[in-house]
């Protein structure tokens, strides 16, 4: 599969990401009355969960990375914090500029969202899902 179908694949990915992150963080501020930087940490978990499962099965269809479907998650969840620290670095910031957003989290949520996504792009693809599929 070529790289451009790759990071094709992968938006798609992330934009079902940046939806599941996005209506979590907002179901739990909203309904749950939780606070903005915590429920993000919960929406993160989330997200990159149903990041995994839509990588796996698409964007690294023809490549594997060796390891169970648990460890391969969490590899997965570990790799993506890396570009998780710049969406919440990113998220945080921007709620503490724009206080009014606390009560909007899922604003913030897409607008730290696209820092992170080339880190995750690059992770996902040069670290877990390194190798091509063999056929057997």
């Amino acid at each position: 599969m070529s790289l451009r179908r790759q990071v094709l694949l992968f938006g798609v990915g992330g934009t079902i990401g940046l939806v599941v992150d996005a209506g979590v963080v907002q179901a739990l501020v909203s309904w749950g009355h939780w606070n903005p930087y915590l429920a993000r940490v919960v929406s993160f978990l989330a997200a990159a969960t149903a990041t995994w499962l839509w990588n796996r099965r698409y964007t690294f269809a023809h490549r594997h990375s060796g390891r169970s479907l648990w460890t391969e998650w969490m590899h997965w969840i570990a790799l993506m914090s890396v570009g998780a620290v710049v969406n919440y670095g990113a998220y945080a910031a921007i709620l503490f500029l724009y206080p009014w957003l606390h009560e909007w989290p899922a604003i913030a949520v897409a607008a730290s969202s696209a820092a992170a996504s080339l880190v995750n792009f690059a992770t996902a693809r040069g670290v877990l899902f390194n190798r091509a599929k063999t056929t057997t």
